[in-house]
């Protein structure tokens, strides 16, 4: 969960927006968030609950940027573009096509 409390984000804003800043490319983007969690698991220890701990985090920030960023923005296009088909109807019964 990256709702963490007000007073909590703030060590973390300087140093991760100057990370961001120096960011070009996809790569450089994997390469980062691998080597954080690489630095993460030595910090705490290699050992598999802690490697499970931090795919764990990976996989909730992943799914929680799709859920909040991500969708909105295919809604967002949706609305302005149009489905792809028939079956991306909200409550389309796909029962037909069986």
């Amino acid at each position: 969960m990256p709702y963490i409390a007000k007073e909590d984000r703030v060590k973390f804003e300087k140093p991760v927006q100057k990370f961001a800043d120096n960011i070009e490319t996809d790569g450089d983007l994997n390469y980062c968030i691998s080597l954080l969690m690489h630095k993460v698991l030595k910090k705490r220890g290699v050992k598999y609950q802690n490697m499970n701990n931090i795919m764990g985090a990976i996989d909730c920030a992943k799914t929680e940027f799709y859920r909040t960023v991500a969708s909105p923005y295919e809604d967002k296009k949706k609305a302005e573009n149009g489905n792809v088909s028939e079956l991306d109807k909200i409550g389309y019964k796909t029962d037909k096509y069986r």
